[in-house]
């Protein structure tokens, strides 16, 4: 057998590549950070070309970094920021625009008038999501709007939409040069194209309501596949040899599988430029009734499986801004050391509302406060409010799940499992816990979003057989337990809730 498999994880700040052993551990390791453009207030876009020349890099570093070739790894998964929308022309290869992120908030006025067209709850009951301009949908609307002509190119079938997904398998299979680009797959997963606003997840195709209503030509967009498949062959010029592309799944589907959370109840919360917490919830779509989304899970097979998710459009980020607008660091590791140089906030909350507030709030026009500030606050009050307001938001949305959970005859979350960049730093995952009232399960993998693409990948190429010999590869590396009283961490929320009211009356 194959000993290894490689996961491309490209995500909002940098591309990266992973390299697996069978058992999930990780052999080696290589990353490159992605240039963010910001054209105007409230727009973030990427460069494609730098998406696929950065991720294509890091693929033949990591190989090269661990000395091994092509036909020693079974195959590649991969694992991608989500809703980030890309066109292109087929022919050329070219994308017709920039990206635009997740992060974008520009097509909101197009989601305006979906909501006055009365279309709010058919998005809610065939899609799972609500109306916004974090999905593709708008993006994609907004991009044949605004290209001259791209319209009109979509409906000859000239263009094609892809989230980060799409384009890279697009690429990967031969759409990177001309020669080749007849034999690029054009083809996504399930738990992408349920981020697009775009797609019945009960049905598993795409809504011919919200096309016409965005005048989207059905030609533009990929065929959906399970998960775990056979998406495409990396072509052999780029890696040395055919390599199957057997998973794919948007970042917070793939981080879902990675932490092993297969079943009903279970829960993650992924600490990254943003923080998105799932629950599954099985075979069982449930909408939310505490302002939380519902989304396909990642899919082996032909069952479906969903899941609740709340997004934090802000997490980690704010450290980026600590580093980056305030020069308060010159590294993002020295937030933590900068943090515990004072006991506590000093009664400061940072609502980093830089782009509104997602779940459970869903204010698109917040915009981030800082309140509380006295003669003595100091920038290191500062950085322990922006820490804290990572732990917050996350709190009021495993509040707003467990409401949810209980609601549809189950029990609370009882325990968290957390992975990505920020679930590094203890005195975050301690006050999480404090928060939450519930232990925080950090494993010794906490790249659990490649660990999952990898694992989708090896169960489509026969590396692993089923779900249970995936679950007993989970390993618990730290547990943080509780130690704040209950009072006191009810008292610290409603805090935190006052201060985002606060960013409402500041609109």
């Amino acid at each position: 057998m194959k000993p290894y498999l490689l996961a491309l994880d490209q995500g909002t700040s940098s591309s990266r590549s992973i390299l697996f052993d069978h058992a999930g551990r990780i052999v080696a390791m290589a990353q490159q950070e992605l240039t963010q453009i910001y054209p105007r207030p409230g727009w973030v876009e990427h460069d494609p070309m730098e998406i696929w020349r950065t991720q294509l890099a890091t693929a033949r570093e990591v190989m090269a970094r661990a000395g091994v070739t092509a036909a020693q790894i079974a195959a590649i998964g991969i694992t991608n920021q989500r809703e980030t929308t890309v066109v292109w022309d087929r022919t050329t290869g070219e994308p017709i625009h920039h990206a635009i992120v997740w992060q974008d908030r520009r097509a909101e006025a197009t989601c305006a008038q979906l909501r006055e067209a009365g279309l709010s709850q058919h998005v809610r009951e065939r899609t799972g999501l609500v109306v916004d301009a974090y999905f593709s949908a708008t993006k994609l609307h907004w991009i044949l709007q605004h290209v001259p002509g791209a319209r009109e190119r979509a409906l000859r079938g000239e263009l094609a939409f892809g989230t980060v997904d799409s384009w890279l398998i697009w690429q990967l299979s031969g759409g990177w040069q001309e020669r080749t680009r007849a034999q690029a797959r054009h083809v996504t997963d399930v738990s992408n194209a349920a981020r697009t606003m775009l797609f019945d997840v009960h049905d598993n195709r795409w809504d011919d309501t919200l096309l016409a209503a965005l005048d989207i030509a059905p030609a533009l967009l990929p065929r959906v596949l399970p998960s775990s498949s056979e998406f495409a062959r990396v072509h052999a010029d780029l890696l040395g040899e055919e390599i199957l592309i057997g998973g794919v799944a948007g970042d917070q589907q793939s981080a879902l599988f990675g932490q092993a959370c297969f079943s009903a109840g279970m829960a993650k919360n992924t600490y990254g430029t943003g923080c998105f917490m799932l629950m599954h919830t099985g075979g069982r779509f449930q909408t939310s009734a505490n302002g939380l989304i519902t989304t396909a899970a990642a899919q082996v097979g032909t069952g479906r499986q969903y899941a609740l998710e709340g997004s934090v459009f802000v997490g980690g980020a704010v450290v980026q801004w600590l580093r980056d607008g305030l020069h308060a660091i010159k590294a993002s590791s020295e937030v933590q050391q900068l943090a515990e140089s004072v006991p506590d906030s000093g009664g400061v909350m940072f609502v980093p509302a830089f782009t509104g507030l997602g779940a459970p709030y869903w204010t698109p026009d917040a915009r981030g406060t800082i309140t509380g500030l006295t003669r003595g606050s100091t920038i290191a009050h500062i950085a322990r409010a922006a820490l804290e307001s990572i732990a917050y938001q996350s709190a009021a949305l495993l509040a707003a799940m467990s409401r949810d959970a209980v609601a549809a005859g189950g029990q609370p979350v009882h325990e968290l499992r957390v992975d990505g960049g920020a679930c590094v730093n203890d005195l975050l995952m301690q006050f999480q816990a404090d928060l939450l009232g519930i232990p925080v399960v950090r494993p010794q993998c906490v790249e659990t979003t490649a660990l999952g693409a990898a694992y989708l990948a090896g169960l489509a190429a026969g590396v692993y057989q089923s779900l249970e010999e995936l679950s007993a590869q989970w390993r618990v590396e730290r547990t943080f337990t509780p130690t704040m009283t209950s009072p006191r961490a009810k008292e610290l929320m409603a805090l935190w809730e006052h201060a985002v009211a606060q960013t409402r009356l500041a609109m």
